[in-house]
């Protein structure tokens, strides 16, 4: 039986080219970038040319990249760093209730640190509204963060237009773009974002890298105590060999987003496809004409989140509950309780299906038939 991955929302597989990047650098660049001699100078030369290629790749200067160990890190310094540094401004928070739980359990302690914290609703499609943003601004609100792509349903929320907003208003704008990233061209200076968050191993890069963006300007504690690497933003030896199978995997996915994307779409139509000629009910969380390619969430009336998982796995097939860090929880989402209401069926009968590298139209096909026997049986 093959074992069909269809769960690239929590991580994807790395690219083959990017492990062969990598490995020279295990074996032959070991210096420190902080040390000044040639073993040093070499592993500087790497991460400098990383960041370059990284900032380049959301229109930024690479003085405003901050390597992290991942997106959790990112939007940990980006609401923490921001809040605590910003605090004699004001101490109003803005964010979603359908943010990642790096970012709600982090706003949750900013809370418990004397921060207020607005949480603002989303709408039946799953998208946040931006007069909802507009009305929740005041005098002593510092931060916005408002995620980019939502990682459960895939929806897309208005950045653009939040940035535009937010441009005649003295506060800082953060968007945790760990699903956006590769899918949407991202420019921060159309955006008008000062802070972004963004995670390598959802490109098919190395997992424990990642990195956030701050807009030259933004004034941002450090989390952390040691050296003074990152501009004294992030203490720690770099990453290096992380840093360039980030670039890699940076520099191929440019190349290829547009043909990831189109088959990607393709693997998701034809999955939706199987389970209609399978005449299997169903119905789809968030606006499907508003995801990004490779992200779908469904509803299958009549069954649980437990059961459907277990029965997929065995079958071969691995989906997700919602986020990574919640997978295989019969805990109900908080993001569809945001959009239907903490009792609705769908909270604890919904299952997120995401495409992308290790897929084929054909394994795509056999997973929605093994998906759709499964349903028939449970629903009987």
């Amino acid at each position: 039986m093959e074992h069909i991955y269809l769960d690239h929302a929590a991580t994807t597989p790395m690219d083959k080219r990017v492990i062969h990047t990598m490995v020279p650098i295990y074996e032959e660049v070991y210096g420190n970038p902080s040390s000044v001699h040639a073993f040093g100078r070499k592993a500087r030369q790497l991460l400098d040319e990383a960041r370059r290629v990284l900032a380049k790749s959301i229109d930024a200067n690479e003085k405003e990249i901050i390597f992290t160990s991942g997106g959790t890190e990112a939007d940990n310094l980006a609401l923490i760093g921001t809040a605590l540094a910003n605090k004699h401004k004001g101490n109003h928070i803005i964010t979603t209730t359908i943010e990642h739980h790096a970012t709600l359990h982090t706003a949750e302690y900013l809370e418990k640190e004397g921060f207020e914290v607005t949480y603002l609703p989303v709408n039946k499609e799953g998208k946040i509204s931006v007069e909802d943003v507009k009305s929740a601004l005041r005098d002593e609100t510092i931060l916005v963060s408002v995620m980019y792509v939502n990682n459960e349903t895939g929806v897309i929320q208005p950045i653009k237009e939040i940035g535009e907003l937010l441009k005649g208003h003295k506060v800082y704008f953060h968007t945790d773009a760990v699903q956006a990233y590769g899918t949407i061209e991202l420019n921060v200076n159309e955006l008008a974002v000062d802070l972004l968050s963004v995670s390598a191993h959802k490109i098919n890069g190395p997992k424990g890298i990642g990195f956030l963006y701050a807009r030259e300007g933004t004034k941002l504690n450090a989390l952390q105590f040691g050296g003074e690497q990152e501009r004294k933003r992030r203490p720690g030896t770099e990453n290096v060999v992380g840093a360039v199978g980030f670039q890699s995997a940076v520099e191929i996915m440019l190349e290829e987003r547009e043909i990831r994307n189109n088959t990607y779409e393709g693997y998701k139509n034809r999955f939706i496809e199987v389970l209609k000629e399978e005449e299997i009910d169903f119905n789809y969380n968030g606006d499907p004409s508003s995801t990004v390619p490779s992200i779908i969430n469904i509803s299958f009336p009549g069954t649980n989140v437990e059961k459907l998982l277990a029965n997929f796995d065995l079958s071969g097939v691995a989906a997700s509950s919602g986020s990574a860090c919640t997978a295989g929880s019969v805990e109900p989402s908080h993001v569809l309780s945001a959009i239907y209401g903490a009792n609705n069926p769908c909270t604890t009968n919904s299952i997120r299906f995401s495409f992308g590298a290790a897929n084929t139209m054909e394994n795509v096909t056999d997973a929605a038939h093994r998906v759709a026997k499964i349903i028939k049986r449970l629903v009987k």
